[in-house]
């Protein structure tokens, strides 16, 4: 199996709970909370793990807050290297409104990074040997340079790794200036690096065909939410339908997606299998409370769903 390590820039302790009603100025009875390590890359690395794999989650920590995270790492055993910094990771709140199911998901800014300690962090990086795949995912603590991503596929070139990036804004530009096998945008990111408001499915394909054709990225995988995903190469564009489930939280069901990817290709599958199984990495993150993340067991029923409708829709 391939050697996987994922980045994560801006971790965070997602703290899930559940109120009867959400209402102001009220004191509301919680919910026992649950504690979860979380970030892009981190949960990318959970989620590798939790199908199977293994995956090393390189990530910024500091403070009580990041000796806390590095003990729930641990306890899901997911291989990790924390890169020490002299502020607190930060912590989100998700709270589900049980009177009508409505999801409220708070995201913090996170602290401070220090440019010694972003530099720290791309040093570690260069300290790794046997990487087949390095995966960096997730929004920028502040006082990082978005162009740290660019650095990250730099490092992977020369260690002839296969670079792989869901990011957006100027680091999603960053990185295709340098160059990467593949990234993961959600239509709104594609719509904003393509300066525009949204996207419809033939200009999804029109864009990502563009962008491909420059040579700064083999593979485009469009997440589109409750209905799958775009898979968009140099020859192919397809869409890969998503199951139908009764969706309970959607916290890291884009990152369950990137780990489903991952792990497929790190175990010799080809682009098309290896999206279908990310798409139903995803779909199966919904079924679960807060950000529990994919199980297997949901994820092998729902990938031969998955299948099915491929199947279903070429022949259409």
């Amino acid at each position: 199996m391939s050697r996987i390590v994922t980045i994560t820039l801006n971790p965070a302790i997602d703290k899930s709970t559940a109120v009867p009603v959400l209402l102001p100025e009220r004191k509301l009875q919680c919910s026992i909370p649950v504690f979860e390590p979380g970030g892009g890359g981190v949960n990318v690395a959970r989620a590798i793990v939790k199908l199977g794999g293994s995956a090393k989650a390189v990530y910024l920590a500091g403070g009580h807050s990041g000796k806390f995270f590095d003990a729930l790492l641990s306890a899901e055993r997911v291989p990790a290297l924390s890169v020490p910094i002299a502020g607190h990771t930060r912590e989100n709140l998700i709270v589900t409104d049980t009177s009508n199911d409505a999801q409220y998901r708070l995201d913090m800014p996170g602290p401070v990074v220090d440019t010694h300690e972003w530099q720290h962090l791309l040093e570690v990086i260069r300290g790794i040997d046997n990487i087949d795949y390095l995966v960096a995912s997730g929004s920028l603590a502040p006082g990082i340079p978005p162009d740290i991503f660019a650095s990250f596929s730099a490092i992977a070139a020369i260690k002839g790794a296969r670079f792989i990036a869901d990011t957006s804004r100027e680091a999603l530009k960053q990185v295709l200036r340098e160059g990467t096998y593949l990234i993961k945008p959600n239509v709104r990111e594609l719509a904003g690096f393509a300066g525009v408001n949204t996207l419809n499915t033939e200009e999804i394909i029109n864009v990502s065909k563009q962008i491909i054709s420059k040579k700064r990225c083999e593979v485009i995988v469009v997440s589109m939410g409750k209905t799958g995903a775009m898979l968009v190469t140099a020859d192919l564009s397809l869409k890969i339908p998503a199951p139908g489930v009764t969706r309970v939280s959607t916290v890291g069901a884009g990152d369950s997606m990137l780990a489903g990817i991952v792990y497929s290709l790190s175990i010799g599958k080809e682009i098309l299998e290896a999206v279908q199984y990310g798409v139903a990495c995803g779909t199966a993150a919904t079924l679960n409370p807060g950000t529990a993340l994919c199980k297997k067991e949901d994820v092998q029923l729902l990938f031969e769903e998955v299948c099915k409708k491929q199947s279903l829709t070429v022949s259409l």
